[in-house]
């Protein structure tokens, strides 16, 4: 790995600030085999609390399209159906086009997942990153002290992988900017998921990078490699187009 920041926890949520907080019932259709709310419905789940947060704080019409860089789930302990989930959702860094939103789930009957995205406001004509307002910088910054947060990689992309394989795509996979959308993702990471059952057994960490759009009708193949067998194996994973790598993806124990 590039750095070390993807050893380390998540922030805590601070004591002031602005914090935006919501909950909903765990959907049916989220579900894994053992009735755990699953990673894809979980970066759904982050993805529409973004879109309320935006709506609270008054900023949802300047700035309504995010594309996400990087996201972290730390799964604490599954959220198991049936449950109510609570969220809470502040900035942990930011700068004046980006910023890091954490989102904490905990179930009312047990449960807590820890999540941080990298999220970047985009001009929808240009798509290219776009100044946020200075309102927007001076709600967020209330529960953080960095407002120069920069880009740097967590995860390098996998070499000399193990396994290989195709991760077909479906028109429902593809978002307004016809790429493929950030949930997706997560359906082939749980594809590997169910290769490693030891790794994804709580608590655990699994972190996407995001690196190039997919867009529909590429070919795109899932390839990963297992390292350690001890007491914090991982597993690197990478979503590719031939060669071209266009997320790369890591699955950790805690």
């Amino acid at each position: 790995m590039p750095t070390n920041d993807v050893d380390r926890r998540l922030s805590d949520m601070p004591a002031t600030g602005y914090v935006y907080r919501t909950s909903w019932p765990v959907a049916t259709g989220d579900l894994d085999g053992n009735l755990h709310l699953r990673l894809d419905g979980v970066a759904r789940y982050i993805q529409e609390v973004g879109a309320e947060n935006l709506v609270d704080a008054g900023e949802a019409e300047d700035h309504p399209h995010w594309l996400v860089q990087r996201t972290v789930i730390d799964i604490i302990e599954p959220i198991e159906f049936p449950n109510d989930v609570s969220f809470s959702r502040w900035c942990s860094a930011l700068s004046s086009r980006w910023c890091t939103m954490r989102v904490d789930l905990v179930g009312s009957d047990g449960g807590r997942i820890e999540t941080e995205g990298f999220w970047i406001a985009i001009n929808s004509k240009t798509l290219t990153p776009q100044r946020v307002s200075d309102t927007l910088i001076e709600r967020f910054a209330s529960t953080t002290d960095v407002r120069r947060l920069k880009w740097r990689p967590w995860l390098e992309n996998p070499d000399n992988a193990d396994e290989e394989m195709p991760f077909p795509l479906r028109r429902t996979d593809i978002d307004i900017f016809e790429h493929v959308t950030n949930t997706a993702y997560w359906h082939a990471i749980h594809e590997v998921m169910a290769l490693v059952p030891d790794v994804c057994r709580a608590p655990y960490r699994a972190v996407i990078e995001y690196r190039r759009p997919i867009k529909y009708g590429e070919e795109v193949t899932i390839q990963w490699i297992r390292h350690g067998d001890g007491d914090v194996p991982d597993v690197q994973i990478a979503l590719a187009v031939g060669d071209d790598v266009r997320a790369a993806a890591l699955l950790r124990k805690l």
